[in-house]
């Protein structure tokens, strides 16, 4: 009788770090061409991956119901997975905050927002891909150290934003639009370099 092929936890978790840069760098192509009509038409593949992550999660956590043995602690498992699938859906929700707000054009800091998320993701996936081998990487550090960089000049964007906001626009539903959109968009980075700390933590855990 065969055995059963064993179960490859991090190549699920690389698999969705993946979709959630590819579902970046489509937030990136959205943000350079951006309409309402673009928003519309081109979402709906961000959707996709969001649901395609969906499906992954859940059949990392069918395979913990029933794995006698896995890579790391469970627990650990279920934290990275729930950390990467936040970072996508994070994305998906700027494409429906984006469209209920209106939101006809965007402004310099949210494409500069965006451009951090698109290099915060391919962090993230690297340093996924790594922590399969994280006893022998020489770059996972280094990784986890790019993307927290990156959040932290998020951070400063985030402040220097909304100082602009509040100091210079007139409108009231302007604001409360902007407001909203910086919001997600600092969650975005937030639940990015979330990733990194959790992925850091497991290795000094596992070391």
């Amino acid at each position: 009788m065969a055995r059963k092929k064993q179960f490859d936890y991090f190549g699920e978790l690389e698999h969705l770090a993946k979709n959630a840069h590819q579902a970046a760098e489509l937030l990136e192509m959205i943000a350079l061409n951006y309409s309402l009509e673009t928003l519309e038409n081109e979402a709906e593949k961000i959707h996709l991956l969001e649901r395609a992550g969906d499906q992954i999660v859940q059949k990392i956590m069918n395979e913990l119901y029933i794995s006698f043995i896995t890579p790391i602690d469970r627990e650990d498992i279920v934290e990275i997975t729930q950390c990467l699938d936040d970072v996508l859906d994070t994305i998906n929700s700027i494409t429906y905050l984006l469209s209920s707000l209106v939101v006809k054009e965007l402004n310099d800091n949210a494409m500069v927002f965006i451009t951090y998320g698109v290099e915060a993701t391919a962090g993230i996936l690297t340093a996924t891909k790594e922590f399969a081998k994280f006893k022998n990487s020489k770059t996972l550090h280094t990784m986890i150290n790019e993307v927290s960089e990156i959040e932290g000049k998020a951070d400063k964007l985030y402040s220097e934003a909304l100082k602009d906001l509040f100091t210079n626009e007139q409108n009231p539903i302007e604001v409360i639009r902007w407001k909203n959109v910086y919001d997600q968009l600092e969650e975005f980075l937030n639940a990015s370099e979330s990733v990194v700390d959790v992925i850091g933590g497991l290795v000094i855990k596992n070391s």
